[in-house]
C-alpha cells in the first residue's frame, strides 16, 4: 500500500457550529432577508473526477442484520436505478443527478462486490491505515471501496470530528490510485452527532427529532453520511476536484451544505421535508423497493448554492 491521503469530511464539526448559532428572532430574520447572500463557490482544481460508470464495492465490518444491509444496498441502487421511469423527482436518483452538473457529465453508480467481515479480523478499534487495508480488498478501476463499520466498532476520531471520510491511496500498479471511503454506525456511540436529525443533538437547539424513514436511527444516519462521502468522492476523489478551503480539510459538494435537508433550514432545524403519514417518519428522497431516505442538500454548480429536494 502506497502513500495515502485521507480527506476528512467535516460535516460533523460543521453541524456542531451550525447548531450552536442562536435562532434569530423574527425581526432580525426580516432584516437578514434583505441582505443578499454571497454565492457559495467550490473551486474546481483541474484534477480527475470519477465519471462514467462508477462501481461501489462494500466491506461490511462487524455484525449487521440483513435488514440493515438491505437499507444501505437499496440506497446505493437508488442513485442510478436501471428503470429511470419509476422515480420522478424528488427521489434519491434526482438528488444524485446534481453531480451531473460537475465537469465530466454523469457518474452512474453500480453496486459491485460485497465483502463480509463479521469476525472483526483486525479488532474493534480501527485507525485510518486499517481502513485502507480493508478497502484494498475490493479495489478496481473507476470504483469506490466503502468500509461500513458496525455499531460496536470504534474508529479513530469517530464522534470526535467526523462521522465518515473519504480518501485515496496508491494501488499496486505503478502510478495507479484508488478511492475509498468509510462510514460508521453511531447508534451506540454518538447518535446525537452522527444520526441527527433523528436524535436530539448534544449541543444546540433541542428540537424534537425527526422519525427515521427506515426505523433504524443508526443506519438512517449512516445513509446521510454515506451520501455525503459518495458525492464528495466522485467530485473530489484525488484532491484535485471541487472543494473550498484546504485540501486536507475541504468543504465539498455535500459537506458545504451541512445541516440542510429541506427549504427553510436554519440552525437546529433541518428544513421542510416530507412526512410519511402511516409511520410518522420524515424523508425527502424515495428510492427503489419502496424505500424512503432523508438526504442532505448538495451544492449545485449551476446556481452556486445548496440545492434541496423539497
Amino acid at each position: 500500500m502506497g502513500f495515502s491521503n485521507p480527506m476528512i469530511t467535516t460535516f460533523l464539526l460543521l453541524f456542531s457550529l451550525f447548531a450552536l448559532v442562536p435562532n434569530p428572532c423574527l425581526a432580525n430574520s426580516r432584516i437578514l432577508a434583505l441582505v443578499k447572500e454571497k454565492p457559495l463557490v467550490l473551486k474546481y482544481h483541474k484534477g480527475a473526477l470519477l465519471k462514467g460508470n462508477v462501481t461501489v464495492n462494500l466491506i461490511w465490518y462487524g455484525k449487521f442484520t440483513p435488514a440493515q444491509r438491505s437499507i444501505i444496498v437499496d440506497f446505493i441502487q437508488s442513485l442510478s436505478p436501471k428503470n429511470k421511469n419509476i422515480q420522478p423527482p424528488p427521489s434519491a436518483a434526482s438528488w444524485w443527478r446534481t453531480t451531473e452538473a460537475y465537469k465530466g457529465g454523469p457518474s452512474v453508480i453500480t453496486l459491485g462486490k460485497q465483502v463480509f467481515d463479521e469476525k472483526y479480523s483486525i479488532g474493534k478499534l480501527l485507525k485510518d491505515p486499517q481502513l485502507e487495508i480493508l478497502a484494498s480488498k475490493v479495489t478496481q478501476a473507476n470504483s469506490i471501496a466503502v468500509v461500513l463499520t458496525a455499531a460496536d466498532v470504534a474508529v479513530e476520531d469517530f464522534c470526535m470530528n467526523r462521522c465518515g471520510m473519504h480518501g485515496s491511496t496508491h494501488g499496486k500498479k505503478k502510478g495507479s490510485k484508488f478511492a475509498y471511503a468509510w462510514v460508521g454506525n453511531s447508534a451506540n456511540q454518538c447518535p446525537g452527532q452522527c444520526a441527527w436529525p433523528f436524535q436530539k443533538p448534544i449541543v444546540g437547539p433541542q428540537t424534537t427529532p425527526l422519525g427515521s424513514p427506515n426505523g433504524d436511527i443508526g443506519v438512517d444516519g449512516m445513509v446521510i453520511s454515506l451520501a455525503t462521502v459518495l458525492a464528495g468522492t466522485v467530485t473530489n476523489p484525488f484532491d484535485g476536484g471541487y472543494f473550498q478551503g484546504p485540501a486536507n480539510a475541504p468543504l465539498e459538494s455535500v459537506s458545504a451544505c451541512t445541516g440542510i435537508f429541506g427549504s427553510g433550514a436554519f440552525p437546529g432545524f433541518p428544513g421542510m421535508v416530507l412526512l410519511d403519514k402511516k409511520t410518522g417518519a420524515s424523508y425527502n428522497a424515495p428510492g427503489v423497493n419502496g424505500r424512503k431516505y432523508l438526504l442532505p442538500a448538495m451544492w449545485d454548480p449551476k446556481t452556486s448554492s445548496c440545492k434541496t429536494l423539497v
